[in-house]
């Protein structure tokens, strides 16, 4: 007997903090992705560092609670204790990174810790933050084949089909690593005459790597963008998708799947598979 396929549940979860949100964001979405039942649908609130800001927020979180009539996820990185106190009496269920973990390495240093809200920004190194800066422009400046001239600049360069992930992992690369990574789409005029690599990638072939993605779910994808097209029509992908996996194996060009990857994972694995080094200290 078959089982039909149990409908996703939808279910809010709140990224709240004192500062910029991504700590909590990131260490809460690794968490909720090991659960496939649910449809999260995801609030980022930063910098909560007054009355009137929580205020805001727990009357989005009582909201939530009354039209979902289930009991909303707040993952929180907050170290003003007024702020903190109000949302532990939200009435969501809490997950307080700070809270969990700053006790136990107190005992374990035998210090006391500052509570002291944006001591990471305040300590981290200003060449660390400058390049952050730095590699997310050189991404945005040298995105999808707009720029050529600037590749010589290059860490690495992303190839792959329209719509493969290559944009949202050059800018993580950038701001979580470092790294200046520029991106290249290949598209069908580049298979037309012959299957080769397109002339202005070929003087930075050691910088090369390539993404790929399962075809229906690119044709998924290009259909949010452009419904019933050609470009988002099902042979279409097909057909990009085998030419460019045959086009990596002919240069011998190193490429992994996007499709059932976060960006995160994306960026980390390009990071492992590479010689790339993280370029933050």
């Amino acid at each position: 007997m078959i089982h039909p396929k149990r409908k996703k549940v939808e279910r809010t979860v709140f990224f709240v903090s004192d500062g910029t949100g991504i700590t909590a964001e990131s260490f809460g979405q690794s968490l909720l992705a090991q659960f496939e039942g649910y449809e999260f649908q995801h609030v980022t609130c930063p910098y909560i560092d007054s009355a009137e800001k929580t205020a805001e927020i727990i009357s989005q979180i009582h909201n939530t609670h009354k039209l979902e009539q289930i009991q909303p996820i707040v993952f929180m990185t907050v170290l003003i204790e007024d702020v903190s106190e109000a949302l532990h009496q939200s009435g969501a269920y809490i997950v307080d990174l700070f809270q969990s973990f700053l006790p136990g390495l107190e005992q374990q240093m035998g210090e006391h810790p500052l509570y002291k809200p944006g001591k990471k920004r305040s300590t981290a190194h200003s060449h660390s933050y400058n390049r952050r800066i730095e590699a997310v422009q050189f991404a945005l400046e040298n995105d999808d084949g707009a720029r050529t001239r600037y590749y010589d600049k290059a860490d690495i360069i992303l190839l792959g089909a329209s719509r493969s992930g290559k944009t949202p992992t050059c800018i993580y690369l950038g701001l979580q690593f470092g790294i200046f990574a520029a991106n290249y789409p290949i598209t069908e005029e580049d298979f037309e005459g012959s299957l080769a690599l397109p002339k202005p990638l070929l003087p930075y072939r050691e910088k090369l790597f390539g993404l790929t993605i399962n075809a229906n779910r690119l044709s998924g994808i290009r259909h949010e963008r452009k419904p019933d097209s050609r470009y988002a029509s099902s042979q279409q992908c097909h057909f990009e998708v085998q030419a460019i996996e045959q086009l990596y194996r002919r240069e011998n060009i190193n490429y992994l799947t996007t499709t059932d990857s976060s960006v995160e994972e994306i960026a980390t694995r390009v990071m492992s598979l590479t010689d790339l080094k993280r370029r933050l200290k």
